[in-house]
């Protein structure tokens, strides 16, 4: 129906409790060269689209399937995804990261994404082919948008959308996003109540 709410949800740090990308390099001993550019990507001091390939160049020789395994693990936010499995019909994922490392958590959690893209051969990546702009998935939908995110990349889709949420329950918001956002939350509950009265 269109007087429906669609609610477009970032990943990481927002469904997950943690970055994905900082752990996936734990793996590999680059941990502390992945959080600096993640980090730096949040606060927006990075470009998003640069930074990524950057760091996906730093992780591609993890193969796919144990990315996929690790991943899976990550701890997610509870309450969000109970809010998210309660109105399935009407919730997305929109993340930055790669569909073939996060589509099996995307499947795990239920909902559509939408996602960077990468080609792979014999298990491993060889190419990025897309790297997500969240403002415009935003524009594929008619109708009223709830955006929940906090990273620098988040900002566009935020400012597009009809009620846009600073989440800041893992880390804080990028100014960026603080900048264009409608609303500023900083705790799962209060996040989950606000858009509970939306519905």
């Amino acid at each position: 129906m269109s007087n429906e709410w669609r609610y477009l949800f970032d990943l990481d740090g927002t469904i997950t409790k943690k970055e994905i990308l900082p752990v996936l390099a734990k793996e590999v001993g680059l941990y502390d060269e992945i959080q600096k550019l993640t980090e730096d990507t949040i606060r927006g001091i990075i470009p998003f689209h640069e930074s990524f390939l950057k760091r996906v160049e730093l992780l591609k020789a993890i193969p796919i399937e144990l990315v996929q395994e690790i991943i899976t693990n990550v701890p997610l936010n509870e309450k969000i995804i109970q809010f998210i499995e309660e109105n399935r019909e009407n919730c997305y994922i929109v993340t930055g990261n790669l569909d073939v490392w996060v589509n099996p958590l995307c499947r795990k959690i239920g909902v559509k994404s939408y996602t960077s893209k990468a080609e792979v051969d014999n298990g491993l990546i060889t190419k990025v082919t897309e790297v997500l702009e969240k403002g415009r998935i935003v524009k594929k939908f008619t109708g009223k948008i709830v955006a929940i995110g906090e990273g620098h990349n988040d900002a566009e889709m935020i400012k597009e959308a009809t009620i846009g949420l600073a989440y800041g329950g893992v880390h804080s918001p990028a100014n960026s996003v603080l900048a264009c956002a409608s609303h500023a939350i900083y705790e799962e509950d209060e996040l989950c109540r606000f858009l509970r009265q939306l519905l």
